[in-house]
Parts: C-alpha cells; sequence; structure tokens
C-alpha cells in the first residue's frame, strides 16, 4: 500500500540510465516511494540494486526492473527502449543520469580511450538515449512526457581543472537541450513534419554535488573539506528533493536544479557565519562514517 504520505497521484512510468547506485538509485527509490513503476539500467549488472529496491517496497504498487545497458552504444540504447516499453507500458519521465567523468587529472595525463569514453558516455549517450525516448514517447497517443538531460560541473562554462573533458560535454547539454526545445515547440524552417500524436517536454537536471564515486575517486582532504563538506549532498536527500520537482514539472525547457541559489546562500551562512560542522566531512578532510553504514574504500556509503 503506498505511504500515507505520498502524493496523489497515477502510476507513472519511468527510465532512470545509470540507475544502479548513486543518485540514480537514490532516484529510483523515490519514485518507488510514491508508487511509480521504473525501468534502471546500468552499464554494470544491475540485478543487485533491483533485488534491494523490490525488498524496500514490497507490498507497495511500485514496481522495478533492471537491464545491462551501455548508454554509448546505439545498438544497447535501443534495446533499453525496446525492454522499457515492455515493461513498463507507457513511459512518462526518461532520467538520462549516467555519467563517468574519466579521473581527476591533467588532460595531458589522459588516454585518448579515456577521453574519447567520456564523450561518448556523457554526449553521445544522452543523445542516443533521448533520440530513442523520442521515438517512443511521441507516438504514445494523448499522453504528455518528459526528458531530463544531466548536468554537471562546467554547464555554466568557466574553467573546470582536472575536468577539461567531462566539463566540455556537460557544456554542450544546455545547447542540446535548447535546440531541442525549439524544435518540438516551433519546428524546423523548411520541414514539414506531421505533428506526433504524443507530447514531449526537455528539460536539464542538475543534483549538484553528490556523495558518490564520480565526486569522490581522486579527491583530496582539502576538497573534501571544501567545497564538498560545505554543499555536497548524499544520494537519498538529492532523490527526495528532486524526484518531486520533476513530477510537479510542466511546460518545456525547464531547469530542475537540487543546489539553488537559495541553498547555496544558506549553506555558506551556516559554514562560514555561524561555524557550523559538515555532517559527511571531518576537519581533516576525511569521509565521518556513520554507524552501522558500510562504505567502499573511497568513502562512498553503500546504498545497499
Amino acid at each position: 500500500m503506498r505511504g500515507a504520505s505520498a502524493p496523489v497521484m497515477s502510476t507513472r512510468g519511468v527510465v532512470i540510465t545509470g540507475g544502479a547506485g548513486g543518485v540514480g538509485y537514490a532516484y529510483a527509490d523515490s519514485f518507488m516511494r510514491r508508487g511509480h513503476w521504473v525501468v534502471i539500467c546500468d552499464v554494470k549488472d544491475p540485478s543487485g540494486a533491483v533485488e534491494a529496491l523490490r525488498k524496500k517496497h514490497e507490498g507497495s504498487i511500485a514496481r522495478v526492473h533492471g537491464c545491462v545497458c551501455d548508454v554509448s552504444d546505439a545498438a544497447s540504447v535501443e534495446k533499453l527502449g525496446v525492454f522499457a516499453q515492455e515493461k513498463l507500458g507507457t513511459i512518462h519521465y526518461w532520467i538520462n543520469n549516467a555519467g563517468i567523468n574519466g579521473g581527476r587529472r591533467p588532460f595531458t595525463s589522459l588516454s585518448t580511450s579515456t577521453v574519447e569514453a567520456v564523450v561518448k558516455v556523457n554526449l553521445i549517450g544522452i543523445l542516443l538515449c533521448t533520440k530513442v525516448a523520442l521515438d517512443i514517447m511521441q507516438k504514445q497517443k494523448g499522453v504528455e512526457s518528459h526528458i531530463f538531460n544531466t548536468v554537471g560541473s562546467g554547464v555554466k562554462g568557466g574553467g573546470t581543472p582536472g575536468y577539461v573533458a567531462y566539463g566540455a560535454t556537460k557544456r554542450g547539454l544546455p545547447q542540446m537541450t535548447d535546440s531541442l526545445v525549439k524544435e518540438l515547440t516551433t519546428g524546423v524552417p523548411g520541414f514539414d513534419v506531421e505533428p506526433p500524436v504524443g507530447k514531449v517536454n526537455c528539460h536539464t537536471l542538475s543534483p549538484g554535488m553528490v556523495f558518490t564515486d564520480l565526486l569522490l575517486n581522486d579527491s583530496t582532504p582539502e576538497l573534501r573539506k571544501f567545497p564538498f563538506g560545505v554543499l555536497a549532498a548524499q544520494p537519498e536527500e538529492v532523490g527526495e528533493d528532486l524526484v518531486p520537482k520533476i513530477l510537479a514539472t510542466s511546460g518545456n525547457g525547464k531547469a530542475v536544479d537540487f543546489l539553488t541559489t537559495d541553498k547555496v546562500l544558506i549553506k555558506f551562512w551556516q559554514k562560514f557565519v555561524e561555524g557550523k560542522k559538515s555532517e559527511y566531512i571531518d576537519d581533516d578532510g576525511n569521509v565521518i562514517k556513520m554507524p552501522g553504514a558500510q562504505y567502499e574504500d573511497n568513502g562512498v556509503r553503500k546504498l545497499y
């Protein structure tokens, strides 16, 4: 039975890439808490995540299914689309969450294969997933659906030393999303396209700094103290903040953010004016490990 605190809303079908861990897993958990049906995919076998989510939401109307998908491979993404349709019937939300950063290191020290992998997963992968999602969603008669493209460090320009390839891919996503919004609303001059039977909207989604492998791998004590210790959050906190915002999003071309300006200013005030200490990072820049929780060697807390 759905929890008493869950909003009254009919069941929605949700696809989440990179959903076997981190914030993708937290998104799935939050959607299921609200009674929705979810498909997660990951480049690694997501069966452990699926089992944990099913156990956690046993007795709920929520459902979850998982499959292996390499988002940088067109054939693999096509198979994801077929799998999601089979399991969900109707897809209302498609969240392009999968991403890698290639490690925090000088660009000149990266192999060309690492640069290629970052671009293929973060940019080509989102293009492929968005294309497959559009093909499906525009054929869903009478259904209004939403695609969310995850942005990150570098999205607003400026330098991202240590993450040149990653920052470049994230910088490109707002332009891609804006272009799609215009195509979907006004079309392309010179091309007469029959209006689709399903309406699709595209948005950006920013989870901010999250205590995952992407953040903590190759990090230093100084980085962990600031900005991580001030601005970063646990996956569950981000999921519980963003999923209601996702479900409430209407229209086209919206930016859905965890670290809003107000939230950043409050965190800065608490740290630098009130002297509040971090819940997650100690004064030496080490991850504070909570009793009863299990952690990876890099300090990331295991979610299941």
